[in-house]
């Protein structure tokens, strides 16, 4: 279960630093860059991208819904509360807070693929989406 769920957020932290990171190697950047000269390759890289983020955005809708996602989101905000109060975050660093911004939209896209996973172990029910169900009845 926890590899499956490793590959998931892996998965996701790839998606998110590939598109933006506070270094220089990422697609915002390269395309800024190279437009005049690779539009049609800078087009066809953002709209790989796009899929992957709606694939992403839409999994982690149906598992975790808006609830979930605010949940999560709250749930991380309170934790860098509790290390900016323990003086173990400075605000003040962009890049850093950038880091942590990235790991945590990759960490709610992760928990939203994976979802699945951990409420079959936790509950022992299989999620099924109701097109499949409806898919079965007909044939």
């Amino acid at each position: 279960m926890l590899k499956k769920m490793l590959i998931r957020w892996a998965a996701a932290l790839i998606l998110v630093f590939t598109t933006y990171n506070p270094t220089s190697l990422n697609y915002i950047r390269w395309a800024i860059d190279s437009y005049a000269d690779n539009l049609s390759v800078v087009i066809l890289l953002g709209l790989i991208l796009f899929v992957a983020y709606v694939v992403f955005v839409r999994a982690t809708l149906q598992s975790i819904g808006k609830i979930g996602i605010g949940l999560v989101v709250t749930v991380i905000a309170v934790l860098l509360w509790v290390l900016y109060d323990k003086n173990l975050l400075d605000p003040a660093n962009s890049t850093v807070m950038a880091w942590i911004g990235l790991i945590a939209l990759s960490f709610v896209l992760g928990l939203g693929l994976s979802w699945s996973i951990i409420r079959r172990r936790i509950s022992g029910q299989l999620d099924v989406r109701e097109s499949d169900v409806h898919d079965d009845i007909a044939d």
